[in-house]
């Protein structure tokens, strides 16, 4: 969200934000309290600038240039500042003042539009996101200190490190030309309040990967740090569980597009604690709640088999395709071989998230591409 920014650039910042200009603070008017559909935070420190206004959700900035900026030093530094922030993946909708007093109606009919459009390209703001064939392919990263580790059954003393930076890994996944990231806080879930928000800002800043991120997630300061460091999407699970109240305020407010929403399971009941402890609450009744107040995506875990490479929980992903058809529905666990992928797609999963196979060597990604 903040790019590497230091300690100077959020003083200047802050210093900005109190003495703001006649033209900030009339189009501010307009973006403040989300009234066009985003959420945008003005003097917004990103690497070495200060953003005039800055929607993280959209990576989309707003510049207000004065007269100064028609001297040609000043140009050229603005020509410098945009292919960084560009670089940085960042859209730069740049006005001059005197157009935003003369016709603001042009100025915020040109910022709906390219929200819109920001709209459309994000996947994981819109709609859920297929692949090639129509399945779903989520590669995962599992985080422990910064580190990129796979769990066997959610055991911590079962932990195996696979490279010291996720960022590496993460670029590793876009190269290969997957679209999405199931990204874990496994020190959050444990800590119970999200811990790697920085390794999910430098995969978000540095790549275009849609992500989604969960681990510790349990307050609503939680859900804004996720979605304020890049996240697409919130993973969320026990609280679903435990606080049905405080999730469904959560779908209201940030609007239950913005989540994804996993279960996990053991004998077709909902399992919380790190899997310790199983609940009486049926799967398909846990789905079908969530269901009713407009969750879109769920990816379900037979905890059985996760981390183990012995093949996917077919038998439970089909009974749950077959009583939610119109489901956006992901499995996760187990997945051992690119044939599993292909069994998962022919009983209508839409999505599947592959951890271990890959860091294992099971599953190439360039077989991924192709299913």
């Amino acid at each position: 969200m903040f790019y590497g920014a230091n300690n100077l650039i959020f003083q200047k910042a802050e210093e900005l934000r109190s003495r703001s200009t006649p033209a900030e603070e009339l189009l501010w008017n307009y973006l403040k309290a989300s009234q066009l559909g985003v959420k945008f935070r003005r003097q917004h420190p990103a690497s070495l600038y200060v953003l005039d206004f800055y929607c993280n959700e959209l990576k989309l900035a707003i510049e207000l240039d004065g007269s100064i900026h028609a001297l040609d030093d000043v140009k050229r530094n603005d020509e410098v500042r945009e292919m960084h922030l560009k670089e940085l993946g960042i859209t730069i909708l740049r006005f001059d003042n005197r157009e935003l007093f003369s016709d603001i109606s042009t100025i915020l009919k040109t910022i709906t539009t390219e929200i819109d459009k920001a709209k459309r390209k994000d996947l994981g703001f819109v709609s859920p996101p297929l692949g090639a064939g129509g399945l779903e392919i989520i590669p995962a990263i599992d985080i422990i200190d910064g580190k990129c580790v796979r769990l066997i059954q959610g055991d911590y003393s079962q932990k195996k490190i696979y490279n010291e930076h996720p960022l590496e890994v993460a670029k590793q996944f876009e190269d290969a030309g997957l679209s999405r990231l199931h990204l874990v806080d496994l020190d959050g879930a444990r800590a119970g309040a999200v811990k790697n928000w920085k390794v999910l800002e430098s995969i978000a800043g540095k790549t275009k990967l849609v992500i989604d991120f969960g681990g510790g997630i349990k307050t609503e300061k939680d859900v804004n740090i996720v979605f304020e460091s890049g996240a697409a999407l919130a993973t969320v699970g026990s609280i679903a569980v435990k606080d049905e109240t405080t999730f469904t305020n959560w779908l209201e407010k940030f609007g239950a597009e913005k989540f994804l929403l996993g279960a996990d399971v053991k004998d077709e009941k909902i399992a919380i604690n790190g899997w310790s402890e199983t609940t009486d609450i049926w799967i398909y009744d846990f789905i079908e709640k969530y269901i009713n107040k407009g969750v879109q995506q769920i990816f379900c875990t037979d905890v059985s088999k996760d981390g183990k490479m012995e093949g996917p929980a077919i038998d439970l992903y089909k009974s749950i395709i077959l009583k939610f058809p119109s489901l956006h529905f992901i499995a996760s666990g187990g997945v051992s071989s690119i044939q599993d992928v292909d069994q998962l797609q022919k009983i209508g999963c839409k999505g599947v998230i592959i951890g271990k196979a890959i860091y294992e060597g099971r599953i190439d990604l360039s077989d991924l591409i192709k299913i």
